[in-house]
C-alpha cells in the first residue's frame, strides 16, 4: 500500500481510528448507503482494483454504523477478474493502516446441506482453499508462512451468532470451499468438494481472510445462501439468479451485523479485539 493512498483517505475521511472493517458481498451494497460518513469510489483511489461485478458497489465508505466507526468495502475485485489472487491486498491492508482490527467479511453461496437452504445464512468457520491459489505466492518475507488455525475467529464468531439469536434468526456454522470461477462448479466437483468436508462453495472470501491474517487482523465470515450447489437440486443455477435470491438472506445478515455493532457499542466489553 502507498502513503499516497493512506493519506488520500485519510484527507477525505479524517484520522479517527476505525474499528471493524467490512467487505459486503452480493445484495448487501445498500448497508453502505445507510452509514454516516463519507463515500469514496474505488476510481479516486490509487491503486485500488476495478470491481466489476454486478451487484457490487465498489465504493469504500467510512463513518458511523450503530455507534461504531466502521470502514466498509462496498465491491470486491475477485480473482477471476484478473487472475490474481492478491487483488485485494491493497484494500485490506489501508483497512487494517485506518485502525480496524477486525474484518467482518460476507459473501454468496451455494449450500451442500438441506438444513442451510437458500435465504439462510452460514457462519463460516473454517475453509478449503479448493483452488489451490493463494495470495502470499511471491510475498518474500517469512512472513508468508501465516497460521490458518482459527483463521475464523472464535471469540467474535460467538458474538455473531449471539446477535443472531438475539435478532431470531437462525444462523448455522460450516466450512466454506474457495472455487476460482467464474464459471459455476460442475455436479462432480460439487460431489468432491463435499466429500472434502465442505458445506458451502463460494468464488471469493478465502484469499482475503489468509490477506487478513498476514496483515494481523482477526476475521469472521457469513455467507447468504443464494442457491443449492450443482446437482442438488433442479434450480438453473445462474449469477442473475444468485442477485435475485441474494436479497433474501441479506435482509437477515444486515440484521445480524448491526446487531453485532450495537453490542459493541452499548457493551465496551464485547469489542471484538
Amino acid at each position: 500500500m502507498t502513503v499516497d493512498l493512506l493519506s488520500t483517505v485519510r484527507s477525505r475521511a479524517g484520522d479517527e481510528p476505525v474499528q471493524v472493517g467490512l467487505i459486503l458481498g452480493s445484495g448487501l451494497g445498500h448497508l453502505a448507503d445507510t452509514v454516516d460518513g463519507v463515500a469514496i469510489p474505488y476510481e479516486d483511489l490509487p491503486g485500488f482494483p476495478h470491481a466489476g461485478v454486478s451487484g457490487h458497489q465498489p465504493k469504500l465508505v467510512i463513518g458511523d454504523l450503530e455507534g461504531v466507526r466502521v470502514a466498509i468495502l462496498g465491491g470486491r475485485a475477485h480473482y477471476y477478474e484478473s487472475g490474481q489472487a492478491a487483488v485485494m491486498r491493497g484494500p485490506i491492508e489501508l483497512l487494517q493502516q485506518l485502525g480496524a482490527e477486525t474484518l467482518l467479511l460476507t459473501n454468496a453461496a451455494g449450500s451442500f446441506r438441506a438444513d442451510i437452504p437458500p435465504g439462510d445464512l452460514m457462519l463460516i468457520n473454517d475453509h478449503i482453499n479448493f483452488s489451490g491459489l493463494n495470495p502470499l505466492i511471491g510475498e518474500p518475507t517469512d512472513r508468508r508462512f501465516v497460521n490458518m488455525t482459527n483463521a475464523y475467529d472464535p471469540e467474535i464468531s460467538t458474538q455473531l451468532e449471539s446477535a443472531a439469536a438475539s435478532e431470531d434468526i437462525a444462523i448455522k456454522s460450516g466450512v466454506y470451499a474457495w472455487y476460482s470461477g467464474p464459471s459455476f462448479e460442475t455436479p462432480a466437483e460439487i460431489r468432491a468438494i463435499k466429500i472434502l468436508g465442505a458445506d458451502a462453495v463460494g468464488m471469493s472470501t478465502v484469499p482475503e481472510v489468509i490477506l487478513a491474517r498476514f496483515f494481523g487482523m482477526k476475521a469472521v465470515a457469513i455467507s447468504t445462501i443464494t442457491n443449492m450447489a450443482a446437482g442438488m437440486s433442479d434450480e438453473n443455477i445462474s449469477h442473475e439468479h444468485t442477485k435475485a435470491m441474494a436479497p433474501l438472506g441479506a435482509a437477515k445478515l444486515e440484521k445480524v451485523i448491526r446487531r453485532f455493532l450495537r453490542n459493541i457499542s452499548v457493551n465496551p466489553g464485547s469489542k471484538p479485539v
